[in-house]
């Protein structure tokens, strides 16, 4: 039975805003592209070795990840994504030829033989044997889902929890908002669907025409939206036991689960006034349009 729910425009979940740049031994690889800059290195300094590993973080896309192999092989930009056809990857049906959310994180060996390919079918064949074990497709199992639907909301986990600590309870609210057939109305898709990472997100931002439109559209996202790690799988298998169907984070370390709607809008006013205060940081939660959005309803 669906459940009656606030007007659409006024029920809002955190978007949990995991912006990640990682600086790791030799590789450097983030969001931006790289922009070629004019060299004055010494011959010396050029002709230092390659780096030995390839560090993928937990949470990173799927364009991320292409990105830091290209950078990592040296290669032009958009060499590894065009390889993408010929790569052979094993992935399963559901994922039809998209490797989004299995590619796995992890420290990757870069050898002289390393190409894209070899790379990529790495990640894969890791994720493969994280995902397949019998704890986690039993799990997958428990919960009605396969698991690929598991690795897709492991991804949401992943993007929208604050903490490893709230990643049980943030599973939880997908499914009970799953169950409840109530849209996920989760910011993070919204970015995955505009291929960006912000904080902020409009009301036209929420119409856009996508599958990925969580706001629009019911049920999952069509595939994961990130590579999920070890602990965000363990909590789309194994989500906190709760009611709730909203949160929000009030203040960093703070961020509060709730199944009432009229105590989330509480919840969203004390968030306001506190990121009023001039004293106050800058609180990593739900975006400008959330917090507005949340508190008028």
């Amino acid at each position: 039975m669906q459940m009656n729910t606030p007007p659409r425009s006024t029920i809002r979940l955190t978007r949990r805003g995991r912006l990640v740049l990682i600086a790791t031994g030799a590789v450097v690889a983030g969001t931006a592209v790289a922009v070629p800059l004019l060299s004055l290195e010494s011959p010396k300094e050029k002709e230092k070795p390659k780096p030995a590993t390839l560090v993928i973080p937990e949470g990173w896309r799927a364009s991320q990840v292409y990105e830091a192999v290209d950078k990592a092989l040296a290669l032009p930009a958009g060499t590894t994504r065009n390889l993408l056809p010929k790569a052979g990857l094993k992935l399963p049906n559901d994922a039809e030829g998209n490797p989004e959310g299995y590619l796995f994180p992890a420290t990757y060996p870069l050898n002289k033989k390393a190409t894209p390919q070899t790379l990529l079918s790495y990640m894969v064949d890791t994720a493969n044997k994280k995902f397949n074990a019998p704890p986690t497709a039993a799990g997958a199992q428990r919960n009605a889902m396969n698991v690929y639907q598991t690795v897709t909301i492991a991804s949401l986990v992943q993007a929208e929890a604050a903490t490893k600590a709230d990643m049980g309870k943030v599973a939880r609210v997908v499914f009970n908002r799953l169950e409840r057939g109530m849209p996920l109305q989760m910011d993070s898709t919204i970015n995955y669907a505009l291929n960006r990472f912000t904080l902020k997100t409009t009301e036209t931002d929420t119409r856009v025409e996508s599958p990925y439109n969580s706001y629009q559209r019911m049920g999952l996202p069509p595939t994961p939206i990130d590579s999920p790690g070890e602990e965000a799988m363990r909590a789309a298998i194994s989500p906190t036991p709760g009611d709730w169907l909203y949160f929000v984070t009030v203040k960093p370390g703070d961020t509060r689960f709730t199944a009432s709607y009229a105590e989330h809008q509480r919840n969203v006013a004390e968030f306001n006034r506190n990121r009023q205060s001039p004293a106050s940081p800058h609180p990593l939660g739900p975006s400008p349009r959330s917090r507005s959005a949340a508190a008028a309803g």
